[in-house]
Formats: structure tokens, C-alpha cells, sequence
């Protein structure tokens, strides 16, 4: 399999009352049919939409629910994120037909599970995220397990943050750049960085910084990472250059990896790769500074066995900062062969 993807913000909708539904509904309909899906499986979108945003209404207290579109591993799908501050549940509870916490007739989860091909969910009592990936019937897909949480500074039209994934065989290559600032000008500068990443997806990292270097300068600049991982081999190499944050976290142990100081687009030194092996079955998780780096996965018992968009939504829900751009990817390192 090969594909390069360049990252954008979700659609984002805020649901704190019952006629915040259909917008979702519609939203995420819309973007079924902007994705390729026929008019059933686009329905099968709508539907779940529907169900996690009432649900998060009602239950939830309100929420966010976000849509965007996912690659698969040949085909495109959407993913459906729902996350609230509510009191929780108990998922084994909730999937049966006939459970209901609110009168109603239970059949949400229910649907939801039904009609994705992916459903996973983590509760507890600082609230719940339901993730679902919806492909073709026709054309079921593999998931690619990573995810991405990702919002612009509050009242801001331009995301100054970006992210790029591309897959070759075994090698998985990541890149995240947060533009100075925010606004427009910070949204040019990351552009830029992503395009770089774009003309050069199979680059080692030290090249790739290089790379996105020439392709900011007369922009902003900003900060960049970029992780390469060979998931035959199991090793990574990581070159940073700023203040974006990675780490490889397992139930043991977190281990950071280290950015040099700089601005990519203006000055810095030649960027330096850093080695590291033992990576297979741990999570890769980087982030801009838009996201508090005070977290701890020990805080959230069993999160880490949980769909990488999960842990993506559960850090930026409880660690956005709420005064920049903030954007969080999670990478699951498993064991792949040619």
C-alpha cells in the first residue's frame, strides 16, 4: 500500500441543543457524498451521525461532534467523532437493543455498532468519546489505526497548525508543523511545510526538515517534526526543530523525543535524527503546544489499548489549551510485513 495524506481540521459541531442534530446529520451526509459513498452508504453516515449526536445531547450533557474524511487502504471513509463531558457509561451495558439511560428506545449504540465497519469508545467520569469509521458496504476496508484531534484558535476561520501521514510498504512517515501564531499568515506557513512533505514523502527526517525549510522560508515559519517508522525493522528516527512535542508510550514507560531549538522557515541548525528500536506494540503521540504536555496515560486506565482516534480526542478534550491552535496524532506501532 502507498499513500501520502496532508492533513486538514475536522468539521466541527457543537451540540448543546436538539436542533444542533440535523445540522450533523446533514453535514456528515454531505460529506459521505463529497467522499464517493452511493446514496445508501451515505445514509448508513447520516444515520450514525444522527445517533451520537443525540446521544451526547442527551446524555452527555452536550458535546462536539466531529466528521472528516480517513483514508483506508484503498478506499476513502468518513470518521465520526463524538465527544462530551457527561457522567459516562458503561459500554457493555449500553450496545444491547432496549437500554436506554434517558426514556428513549435504546437503539443507538446498537445502530451505530451496526453500521460501521469500526466502533470504539472510551468512558469515564470526565465524559465519553465515541469514535466510528463508516466505509463502502461494497468496499469494506482495513483501518489504517491512527487518528487526529485537531481545532483552530477559538473564533479563528484558519487553522495555523498542520499534519501529513504517508505509508510505503512498511514505512510509515509522520510530520506536524504549528505556524507562528495563529490566523491566516500561521496557516500560509504550515501549508507550505505540508507541501514540502507532499513532493518528498519517502525523505529521511533530517532531509525533510530541510526540505520543509526552504519550502517556509518568505512565510512565518514555525515549528515541525517528523517521525519515520519502519514497521518491519521496528525502529523510528525523529528530527524536530521547535516546540512541537513526541513521545513513544507504552504501560511502562513514556520516552520523549528530543527537537532542537529554532524556527524552520527562518533559522536554525542543520536538523539532527535520533535513533530509537523497541517501538513495536507502543503508541506514537505528537502534538503542537497548543495542547498542555502535563498529561499522563497512567491517569486513564485502559485508554492505552484504545483506536488511536480515541486517545487523539480523550488528550485534546481534557488538554487543549483553549488559547492557540492545538492538534494532537496518535500512531499505533504494530508489527507489519511486506
Amino acid at each position: 500500500m502507498e499513500l501520502t495524506l496532508a492533513g486538514s481540521p475536522a468539521l466541527s459541531i457543537t451540540l448543546d441543543e436538539v436542533t444542533q442534530v440535523g445540522q450533523a446529520r446533514r453535514w456528515a451526509q454531505q460529506l459521505a457524498t463529497d467522499t464517493g459513498f452511493e446514496a445508501s452508504d451515505s445514509g448508513r453516515v447520516a444515520l450514525v451521525a444522527t445517533e451520537l449526536a443525540t446521544n451526547v445531547i442527551k446524555h452527555g450533557q452536550g458535546g462536539i461532534l466531529h466528521l472528516r474524511e480517513i483514508p483506508g487502504r484503498s478506499v476513502r471513509g468518513v470518521e465520526i467523532v463524538a465527544v462530551d463531558r457527561g457522567p459516562g457509561f458503561h459500554l457493555a451495558a449500553c450496545l444491547p437493543d432496549g437500554f436506554s439511560t434517558g426514556g428513549t428506545q435504546g437503539i443507538g449504540l446498537g445502530a451505530v455498532v451496526r453500521q460501521s465497519q469500526l466502533m470504539d469508545v472510551y468512558s469515564d467520569q470526565r465524559g465519553s468519546v465515541v469514535l466510528a469509521r463508516l466505509f463502502p458496504r461494497q468496499q469494506a476496508d482495513e483501518d489504517i489505526r491512527f487518528g487526529v484531534s485537531q481545532t483552530a484558535l477559538h473564533g479563528e476561520h484558519f487553522c495555523g497548525d498542520s499534519w501529513a501521514l504517508a505509508v510505503k510498504d512498511t514505512v510509515w512517515t509522520m510530520m506536524m508543523v504549528d505556524g507562528l501564531g495563529h490566523g491566516e499568515a500561521a496557516s500560509v506557513a504550515a501549508a507550505a511545510a505540508v507541501k514540502a512533505f507532499a513532493d518528498h514523502p519517502q525523505a529521511e527526517p533530517a532531509v525533510m526538515m530541510d526540505e520543509m525549510h526552504r519550502s517556509m522560508m518568505g512565510t512565518r515559519g514555525g515549528a515541525a517534526a517528523v517521525a519515520r517508522v519502519d514497521t518491519a525493522q521496528g525502529s523510528l528516527r525523529f528530527a524536530g526543530i521547535g516546540n512541537i512535542s513526541a513521545c513513544v508510550v507504552s504501560a511502562e514507560v513514556t520516552r520523549g523525543l528530543a527537537s532542537h531549538p529554532g524556527i524552520v522557515g527562518a533559522q536554525f541548525r542543520h536538523a539532527q535524527t535520533f535513533d530509537f528500536g523497541d517501538i513495536i506494540g507502543k503508541l506514537l503521540i505528537m502534538h503542537s503546544d497548543g495542547l498542555q504536555s502535563r498529561w499522563r496515560m497512567a491517569d486513564y486506565p485502559g485508554l492505552l489499548h484504545r483506536h488511536p482516534a480515541v486517545i487523539a480526542a480523550v488528550l485534546h478534550r481534557d488538554f487543549n489549551r483553549n488559547r492557540d491552535d492545538a492538534t494532537v496524532m496518535v500512531v499505533a506501532l504494530e508489527r507489519t510485513h511486506v
